[in-house]
């Protein structure tokens, strides 16, 4: 598994500090380094030099499979290999509320696949762009009910108006199950299509929702 790992412009100069850690997964056919060509890393370098946010750890991991979760392994090597491997090598943070998870279109699906299906890793779980899983579609409401009330996630999903019907639609079903059940959430309901442009010009939003997390 190709990654790409981002470290706060502080992390040398404090080697006793621990930092809150972003697992970004990229969408299908772009690599590990689209959220860099997206501006994340430099938005999170701004904000913690202004003060703004508290410095983090970016963890970009790359994916190269189009199936749905159970043909591919890649969550099981996600949780099994990839993060054991960051916790290890990097010094963040391991309890559930210094971890998120998001993604973009196919990084979207694992975003929310990985944050609901282990829901006791991640405090907050982002989704720009985002199909559910078809596979994954009959289990999101029992994940969703084994959560314990007061102990869900942090929930974003955003998409714009003028994206693919089909994933246009997913990601309407999907909010509207949250909306059923009470579960917090924020929905943005954006212009755009399903494209950088898109992503980028909402990357800083992000970015910021994430961080707000850890202050």
């Amino acid at each position: 598994m190709p990654v790409v790992v981002y470290l706060p412009p502080c992390y040398d100069q404090q080697p006793e500090r621990r930092y809150p850690v972003l697992y970004l997964i990229h969408g299908q056919n772009f690599d590990e380094r689209q959220w860099v060509r997206l501006g994340a890393t430099a938005v999170a370098d701004r904000l913690a030099a202004s003060g703004a946010a508290p410095p983090f750890v970016i963890v970009m991991p790359g994916e190269r499979t189009w199936e749905q979760p159970a043909e591919t392994g890649w969550d099981e090597a996600f949780l099994q290999v990839l993060m054991p491997w960051v916790e290890a090598t990097f010094r963040v943070r391991n309890e559930r509320r210094y971890r998120a998870i998001g993604g973009l279109s196919r990084g979207a699906s694992w975003a929310i696949h990985l944050g609901l299906s282990h829901w006791q890793l991640f405090g907050s779980v982002g989704g720009h762009s985002p199909p559910v899983f078809w596979e994954d579609v009959p289990h999101i409401r029992r994940w969703l009910a084994a959560i314990p009330a007061g102990q869900w996630p942090r929930i974003y999903l955003d998409i714009g108006d003028a994206d693919q019907q089909q994933i246009l639609a997913s990601a309407r079903w999907f909010e509207g199950v949250l909306t059923a059940g009470a579960y917090p959430h924020e929905w943005h309901f954006n212009v755009g299509r399903h494209d950088e442009d898109y992503w980028r010009a909402h990357v800083e939003e992000y970015i910021r929702w994430y961080a707000a997390g850890w202050k």
